[in-house]
């Protein structure tokens, strides 16, 4: 058993998690920024995924998980009356960016399991590969 291409794949979904956690942990930051450099308030980003055939020597191939693309979420954001504002509108209402906290937050924690199994699978490919050297002493 060869766990070297296991840890690759690994790997990529590895990399594939942390870049969703930055982007989860920008929306949050980003959660009152009601003007940006393109002049409108901020919008949440969202992060796509797709699987990745790898051919390996030896004919067989395994998937792996890569970054389709990073995207913004056109849902509208809701518009708060503060006329004091200074992104204020002439009718005193300013318009907050598309950024729920809740569902950042829950996206926050699934992306933070998922990086924890996938590391838990390299631990145990490791641990495997260990006994394996150990065996044959």
């Amino acid at each position: 058993m060869n766990l070297i291409p296991a840890v690759a794949v690994t790997s990529s979904a590895l990399s594939a998690q942390k870049m969703r956690l930055d982007i989860v942990a920008q929306n949050i930051a980003h959660a009152q920024t009601t003007r940006t450099a393109d002049g409108g308030p901020y919008l949440r980003q969202v992060v796509s995924f797709e699987t990745e055939l790898v051919k390996r020597a030896g004919g067989t191939s395994l998937q792996s998980v890569r970054i389709g693309g990073v995207t913004n979420d056109r849902s509208p954001g809701q518009s708060v009356y503060n006329p004091q504002h200074p992104d204020a509108g002439e009718d005193g209402m300013v318009r907050m960016p598309n950024v729920n906290l809740a569902f950042e937050m829950v996206d926050l924690i699934t992306a933070t399991r998922a990086y924890e199994a996938n590391l838990s699978v390299v631990k145990n490919g490791r641990n495997l590969a260990m006994k394996t050297l150990e065996i044959g002493k």
